[in-house]
């Protein structure tokens, strides 16, 4: 079995064919899969389709490219979700990113420390986000780390070197790898990945983005993880059987799925 750790199931390209995407899923062995919020609105979304499927858990949170257009009942309104609902299994995404110029870094610092701050005291996981902001990401985690203790945490479709995995893997985070290991020019990232302790190791989509070979260019669905932990197994030499069940296992332990 599978559990697909980052999907965003919310969004307005699934509003057609939820049922059936869910079904394709469950066909290609996706136990469970974690619907992400990435502000106040898509994160009540994320809950509501939790609810709904038995299949889907909900994490909740402001990303950091919309951090600026967010209104402080909104950060209210994430608090409130995470303390108040049980299919909340983690906090985010949340995180740094200097790609996009949408909000201004400083804000994103602020909203990172509160998902973290938030996290830590509901005693919860929490998703990062991170896009050409590697050594702030780090940064930011190891004052946590050194003022806190080991993190409970994922950093999620990873792109980044083997330095900043092993800085994360030190910490006690978790690496979770999406369509883009598949790629052809991803063979740096392979390497990376055959380097992660396979129980450390997690699997994703982030759907509707992303999507694998021979998927690649149409819409992701969860269905598709089955093509990254395929692609994750044959780099690390493991049968897929043996990569999908470790994976399970980590996401299991990780989001405390039952």
């Amino acid at each position: 079995m599978l559990i697909d750790t980052h999907a965003h199931l919310f969004d307005e390209r699934f509003t057609s064919d939820l049922p059936a995407v869910l079904r394709r899923a469950e066909a290609a062995g996706v136990e469970r899969t974690i619907c992400i919020g990435i502000d106040r609105e898509s994160s009540l979304a994320s809950v509501a389709l939790a609810k709904r499927f038995p299949s889907l858990a909900a994490a909740v949170g402001i990303q950091p490219n919309h951090a600026a257009e967010a209104q402080a009942t909104d950060w209210d309104a994430i608090v409130q979700l995470a303390e108040s609902e049980s299919c909340v299994v983690a906090i985010g995404e949340t995180g740094l990113d200097r790609y996009w110029d949408r909000t201004p870094f400083p804000v994103q610092e602020d909203y990172f420390a509160r998902h973290i701050a938030l996290a830590r005291r509901l005693n919860k996981p929490f998703v990062i986000h991170c896009r050409e902001a590697e050594a702030d990401v780090v940064r930011m985690l190891r004052a946590e780390f050194d003022a806190h203790g080991p993190i409970r945490a994922v950093m999620h479709s990873f792109s980044g070197d083997a330095a900043t995995a092993q800085a994360c893997l030190e910490m006690g985070l978790f690496i979770s790898f999406a369509g883009m290991l598949t790629y052809k020019t991803a063979q740096s990232l392979r390497d990376v990945a055959k380097e992660v302790p396979l129980d450390r190791l997690l699997v994703e989509t982030d759907c509707p983005y992303l999507a694998p070979i021979p998927h690649r260019g149409k819409r992701n669905e969860p269905a598709y993880v089955a093509h990254t932990a395929a692609s994750l197994a044959e780099a690390r030499g493991l049968s897929s059987a043996v990569l999908g069940e470790a994976t399970a296992r980590n996401a299991k332990a990780l989001f405390g799925l039952e």
